[in-house]
């Protein structure tokens, strides 16, 4: 089956998207499988989730007036639950600089397996993404898995900000934590930047130990506001 969730430009920065809208029915209707209408505004980018039951967000996004102002904290945990299976929805703060979603979880935190959790670090407390990756680090110290037990959480730095005065934000929202996970490998943003894409890939190829890691230069794709996993669909195997 398909969830059709609503879609709108993320949160009417951008439009027309009458048409994206239009794609969900026609991918059920391509593959012959019955589509269900959520009701709420979510982006792919928005949500992140383990195996367990278990989905990562953001206030700054599910809960910004700008995607589902009628609805509360309470209603949309339920259709997230709903709607995906999910037992469990754990609130992080908010986003890092220069990411126009308002501040999609893919950027800041991902699972790696259901008990391991990559988390964005700024190691420059001067850096405006500091503090917001700290308050998310903290928070995350309370989540559990559903055994009572903590999860692993790993810190990777970001990249050195990368600036981009002639777009429309100056700086780039870069990140690490932006992969994609294949069946046999992991595709892994880096920025051109040696020493921290190399420490990146290599942190990174521990966690996914059996899958290979596979770089791939980002900085085209970022200016557009995202990365790997902010480009792409699963399609389950």
């Amino acid at each position: 089956a398909i969830t059709d969730w609503g879609f709108n430009g993320w949160g009417d920065k951008f439009g027309p998207y009458d048409l994206d809208n239009e794609i969900p029915s026609h991918i059920a209707d391509t593959l012959g499988l019955p589509r269900f209408e959520a009701g709420i505004i979510l982006e792919g980018g928005s949500i992140e989730q383990n195996s367990l039951g278990q989905a990562l967000t953001t206030e700054a996004v599910l809960l910004n007036p700008n995607r589902n102002p009628d609805l509360s904290r309470g209603e949309i945990e339920e259709r997230i639950k709903a709607y995906l299976g999910m037992d469990e929805i754990f609130w992080l703060a908010s986003g890092i600089e220069g990411d126009d979603t308002d501040g999609h979880i893919d950027d800041i935190a991902r699972f790696v397996n259901d008990a391991t959790i990559v988390i964005s670090h700024e190691p420059d407390g001067n850096n405006p993404n500091h503090r917001v990756l700290a308050e998310n680090r903290e928070r995350l110290s309370d989540f559990r898995l559903p055994d009572g037990s903590r999860p692993e959480i790993v810190e990777i730095d970001l990249p050195e900000a990368c600036l981009a005065p002639d777009w429309r934000l100056p700086v780039l929202p870069a990140s690490y934590v932006n992969f994609l996970i294949l069946n046999g490998a992991v595709l892994v943003p880096v920025f051109g930047q040696e020493k921290r894409d190399r420490a990146a890939v290599g942190l990174l190829g521990e966690l996914f130990s059996g899958r290979e890691i596979v770089p791939i230069h980002a900085i085209d794709i970022v200016r557009e506001g995202g990365a790997i996993h902010c480009i792409s669909q699963q399609q389950p195997a």
